[in-house]
């Protein structure tokens, strides 16, 4: 049985990261743990997450409440497909972000996918599952293994914010690529979605201080 996070074991984890790691013990002295940052899992949220493919937060969250208005505040498959292109495009969808949203919807409603079904499976399952989909790459499912399913030793590939903080923590001259991330952050197993929260939590926090 897969171990998920809770705030308690956030809480464990931050401790023992920080003992092992000298960024981690500074960003848990000055700022406290980061949040669990949960997500309910299902349609609505991987949508949310297919929405924050490379674009800011705030821009992805902007566009989701916008079709959740359009939606009456509940974002299921079939009513999804019922928007049109104009309807979505105001929204805030891009052209491709319209066809990966609608090719998931569908296949959800052609019963080729269920999602609750995940829950189930293990992590090497769920990537292939999802990776199927249009426009699902390594990002999105680890974003959703790690924040929807909590699953505790997930990083999620080349997110920006991650590297970013890393870079600055670590004195590094440039943002490192996936390989030299993954050779720095082995210490961090097996809670490395909490290193990758506690990145995010000095990313937040930091900029707050500019």
């Amino acid at each position: 049985m897969i171990l998920k996070l809770n705030e308690s074991s956030l809480l464990e984890a931050c401790a023992w990261l920080a003992e092992r790691d000298e960024a981690l013990a500074f960003v848990l002295q000055r700022y406290g743990p980061p949040p669990l940052w949960a997500r309910e899992p299902g349609f609505s949220t991987l949508v949310h997450i297919i929405l924050e493919q490379q674009v800011s937060l705030a821009s992805a969250n902007a566009a989701f409440q916008k079709l959740k208005t359009l939606l009456g505040g509940l974002v299921e498959p079939e009513p999804f497909l019922a928007l049109g292109d104009d309807a979505l495009r105001q929204a805030g969808f891009s052209r491709q972000k319209m066809l990966y949203c609608r090719h998931l919807a569908q296949t959800i409603v052609n019963g080729h996918l269920h999602l609750p079904a995940l829950s189930e499976q293990n992590e090497e399952e769920i990537r292939y599952t999802l990776k199927q989909l249009k426009g699902i790459g390594d990002w999105t499912v680890d974003i959703y293994l790690s924040e929807c399913l909590l699953y505790p030793d997930i990083l999620p590939k080349g997110d920006i914010a991650m590297l970013e903080a890393f870079k600055v923590l670590k004195k590094l001259p440039a943002r490192p690529i996936h390989d030299v991330f993954l050779a720095g952050t082995e210490h961090w197993r097996p809670w490395r979605s909490v290193g990758t929260r506690m990145l995010w939590h000095y990313y937040l926090e930091a900029r707050k201080e500019l």
